[in-house]
């Protein structure tokens, strides 16, 4: 744990907490009165641990100074539940001390966080969305002022740093609730120390044994480990001071990998807490940013490097405003870390968003602030926009080079096609293929951290909607789905009006020219509207027709053909389907149907061919695929041990049209017996009526519906 955090966590009088302020900040005769306020205020209330509730304010505004010093961030921190849990309003707060205070303090109020006693059980379905509406009311609260977000979070890390006072489905809950709302957050502001903390803290309450696995292990082995980075520590300074570096002006330190960190490395690598190489890495702090690379150069010059783990951070920033060289390097047969920054960007490193504050000069790079905006999503599906919002917070960042040199921070594994979008819409809704390196590569081709990447377009938008699920960013999912919306719009209210010249071509070729159809999207959709537009039409047209002109001219009704999986409506006779060989459309994709004279010809509505007829308007039918259920089952039947067993089993199957989905064989053997796991699918939904199918050919063990095996888990 940090130390200063450490010695917050020890701290639980006011007169203690006061004496803590202090040493951070200068105590104003405004602040002064702030803190006599916050205390009078909150008289005879207790936290669960027993101590005056004050204290909790008085830590959280120690915290948020220990990050940044400005009045202001600190006047909320003390004030942030005073209109919330007391008798005073907001306007008190205003017109005692401004309209600055007062609207950091609004913007906390207004996030209304979710009590302990209302957080949901864990195995909730509503635990997501609770906290979802809480990730929400947090972001939108703290759009027009991210000051609102540093105290919540100073905030939340003293309540995590009280949390043993709760009872234990508390803290799971509410540890849960920090790693999944404020983590992202601490992350992308930059906050190291914060996110850090809360990280650990977190980890502590959810998973105790793991925890205490990782920490026994550092225990036990942190010392033969320093040892051996302090021998590395030691030649490093001689070989900065052989080379001209003042030992004054140049700071070495080690850095231990929190728990949670080596927790994540074991579960994403799948491998031993021993076999992870950077459970510590030394840091070496210079002045000025060219020294960062001079460093670099003798540090490579007198150890081997292990170039497949070198990453520069200072050339290309972090959009959270992270800039360290990261390299790993041989000495003594052995891996070590070396991670070099100035002393500025240190400051950055540690304490992100807040050290603009906290240092008023000397700060290059800040968090790029662009995603909070952006996080007013239109999206009212709470669990989406969480989703969302999350992929785009905490993500691993890799930098791409377009071939100009710009830069353009992806998250890790994404694809040239979410670079595409990243460069602007209209390239990704227009892009063809792409060149990697100079090498052409198919848009899907997932990225890697320092590729030169340059995409070909074409002269018209290709909606890509099967390819939502295989990008990486949230911008390239939302304008995929845009587009596809579009096109999808597009191709009913062209689909609609074909559909219905084509019912009507022998009275007249484009009969959608005299009458005007409301809602024509709606024909290739709905069966039964399209037939209530097709009477409209007909009762339109009788009107101004004797009875031999309706008897010939007025279509005939519309007839039902099934084939197999698809059903087609149409006055004329339709005598076969067929399925384009361009597009492949499997069961249950949406389609279209095109006439050709007595046949229907099928493709998938978001075919490029498809689409180039509906626009030229071609003969179109209503389709639309049969709906018959089917249920899946999993089963372990025992066979004799003779040739051509299963083979009869699985035949008597294919009588009841049942669908095999896999066959296992043979996993145990005996002198007269073999078993088999099979899975397979059928038409019926009772399970037991399934099973006396089974049963009359082989000996069943196991039987059960994969739908209740889902629900078990």
């Amino acid at each position: 744990m940090d130390p200063y955090i450490n010695k917050i966590q020890r701290i639980n009088t006011i007169k203690s907490a006061f004496a803590e302020l202090s040493s951070q900040i200068e105590i104003t005769p405004k602040l002064k009165e702030i803190v006599d306020f916050t205390i009078q205020a909150h008289e005879g209330q207790f936290r669960k641990s027993g101590e005056p509730y004050a204290v909790h304010p008085l830590l959280v505004a120690c915290i948020t100074a220990h990050f940044s010093a400005e009045e202001p961030i600190v006047a909320a921190a003390l004030l942030h539940d005073v209109v919330e849990d007391t008798q005073y309003p907001l306007e008190v707060v205003k017109k005692r001390w401004g309209e600055d205070i007062s609207y950091i303090v609004d913007g906390l109020t207004k996030i209304d966080e979710i009590r302990e006693s209302e957080l949901v059980s864990s195995d909730s379905d509503k635990k997501i969305v609770t906290s979802a509406l809480t990730f929400r009311k947090l972001l939108v609260a703290s759009i027009d002022d991210p000051r609102v977000l540093v105290v919540k979070l100073c905030d939340r890390l003293h309540n995590m740093l009280t949390l043993s006072a709760l009872p234990p489905k508390k803290q799971f809950r509410i540890a849960e609730e920090t790693l999944v709302v404020y983590v992202p957050i601490a992350h992308r502001l930059g906050i190291s120390t914060i996110k850090n903390e809360l990280e650990d803290l977190a980890f502590f309450y959810i998973y105790p044994d793991e925890y205490k696995k990782i920490d026994d292990f550092m225990k036990e082995n942190q010392q033969t480990i320093q040892i051996g980075f302090n021998e590395f520590i030691s030649s490093t300074k001689m070989l900065l001071e052989k080379n001209g570096y003042d030992e004054s002006k140049v700071k070495i330190f080690s850095r231990v990998k929190h728990h949670y960190s080596i927790y994540m490395k074991i579960q994403r690598k799948g491998v031993t807490i021993d076999e992870i190489l950077d459970l510590m890495a030394i840091r070496i702090l210079v002045n000025k940013e060219i020294d960062c690379y001079k460093v670099l150069g003798h540090i490579h010059l007198e150890y081997k490097p292990l170039i497949s783990r070198f990453k520069d951070y200072v050339a290309t920033p972090k959009e959270n405003g992270y800039q360290t060289i990261h390299s790993t390097v041989f000495f003594n047969s052995k891996i070590h870390e070396v991670q070099i920054r100035t002393f500025e960007m240190h400051k950055v490193a540690e304490y992100g968003i807040a050290a603009h504050w906290k240092y008023k000069s000397g700060i290059k790079h800040s968090p790029n602030l662009n995603w909070l905006k952006s996080l007013e999503y239109t999206n009212e599906n709470v669990e989406e926009f969480y989703t969302e919002a999350k992929e785009d917070l905490y993500s691993e960042d890799m930098v791409i080079y377009s071939p100009r040199g710009d830069t353009f921070t992806l998250p890790r594994s994404a694809t040239a096609y979410d670079y595409a979008y990243m460069i602007h819409t209209d390239v990704g809704n227009k892009a063809v293929d792409c060149y990697i390196n100079k090498v052409r590569k198919p848009l899907l081709t997932e990225l890697k951290s320092s590729d030169i990447v340059s995409i070909n377009t074409t002269d018209h938008n290709i909606p890509r909607c099967s390819w939502i699920h295989m990008v990486r960013t949230n911008r390239a999912k939302k304008q995929i789905k845009l587009l596809c919306t579009q096109r999808d719009k597009e191709i009913n209210e062209y689909s609609g009006r074909n559909i219905l010249n084509t019912i009507f071509e022998k009275y007249k070729t484009y009969i959608v020219a005299d009458h005007k159809i409301e809602n024509v999207y709606k024909i290739p959709l709905l069966l039964d509207y399209l037939k209530h537009t097709k009477k409209m039409i007909e009762k339109k047209i009788q009107e101004n027709m004797n009875f031999v002109e309706r008897f010939k001219l007025i279509p005939k009704k519309l007839k039902e053909y099934k084939f197999e999986n698809i059903l087609i409506y149409s006055n004329y006779s339709i005598n076969s389907v067929s399925f384009e060989h361009c597009c492949h459309p499997k069961i249950g994709d949406d389609i279209v149907a095109f006439k050709e004279g007595n046949k229907a010809i099928i493709h998938h509505k978001m075919c490029d061919k498809a689409y180039k007829k509906i626009k030229a308007e071609k003969e179109m039918l209503f389709c639309k695929w049969v709906e018959n259920e089917l249920y899946q089952y999993k089963m372990v039947v025992s066979l004799q041990n003779t040739k051509g067993e299963l083979a009869k089993l699985l035949t008597y199957m294919s009588q009841y049209e049942g669908y095999i989905l896999s066959v296992s064989y043979g996993r145990e053997q005996h002198s007269y017996i073999q078993y088999s796991d099979i899975e397979f699918e059928i038409d019926k939904k009772n399970r037991d009526e399934v099973r006396k199918i089974i049963e009359k050919k082989a000996k069943v063990i196991e039987f059960f519906s994969k739908k209740d095996a889902y629900n078990k888990n």
